[in-house]
C-alpha cells in the first residue's frame, strides 16, 4: 500500500472526530480558558483547523520559515469548520504523491536557525498528525471543566454510549 493512501485515510478519520469536537463549542465560551497560560477555546479551535495546512506545507515545500508566523483567528465555529474542511481538502491533494516524495528532507527554520530537519514522512508522523489528537484531547478537558459532553473518539466516552 502506498503511503498516500494510509495517510489520507488517517487524516479523514481524524478530521471527522475533530469536527465532532468543534461542533460542540458553545458560541458564548469561545474566549474561555482554564488558566491564563492556556489557549482560549477559540485559539485551540483555530489551531485544530489549521493543522491540516501543515500537511500541505510539508509536502509542497522543502523548508518553512516561521519568522512572522501569525496564528489564524476566526471568530465563529462555522468559520473554523470551513477552514478545517478547506485545509483538509488541500492536505489530501498534497498527500497524493509517490512514496519517494516522502523521503525528501524538510526544514523548519526561524530567523535562520534550523528548528527541525528530517524526512517529510517523519515530519508528518511525529509532528503534524499527532497534533490533532493532542489538541483535541486538550479541548476535551476544557469541555469536561465546562460540563460540555465530550464526544467519543477512538471508543466510547463517559458522555456517549
Amino acid at each position: 500500500m502506498e503511503l498516500q493512501n494510509i495517510l489520507i485515510s488517517e487524516l479523514q478519520h481524524e478530521v471527522v472526530i475533530t469536527e465532532k469536537f468543534l461542533k460542540r463549542i458553545p458560541a458564548d465560551k469561545m474566549n474561555w480558558r482554564p488558566h491564563k497560560k492556556s489557549m482560549s477555546i477559540r485559539q485551540l479551535a483555530n489551531h485544530l483547523a489549521e493543522i491540516p495546512s501543515w500537511i500541505t506545507g510539508t509536502m509542497e515545500m522543502d523548508e518553512m520559515d516561521m519568522a512572522g508566523y501569525k496564528a489564524p483567528d476566526f471568530a465563529s465555529v462555522e468559520e473554523i469548520l470551513e477552514v478545517l474542511r478547506n485545509n483538509t481538502a488541500e492536505a489530501e491533494a498534497a498527500l497524493r504523491k509517490p512514496d519517494k516524495e516522502y523521503e525528501k528532507n524538510w526544514k523548519m527554520i526561524q530567523n535562520e536557525k534550523v528548528l527541525m530537519d528530517m524526512p517529510k514522512y517523519s515530519v508528518l508522523r511525529m509532528m503534524v498528525f499527532n497534533q490533532l489528537p493532542h489538541h483535541r484531547a486538550q479541548l476535551g478537558v476544557y469541555f469536561r471543566l465546562l460540563d460540555i459532553p465530550v464526544p467519543a473518539t477512538y471508543g466510547p466516552s463517559a458522555d456517549e454510549s
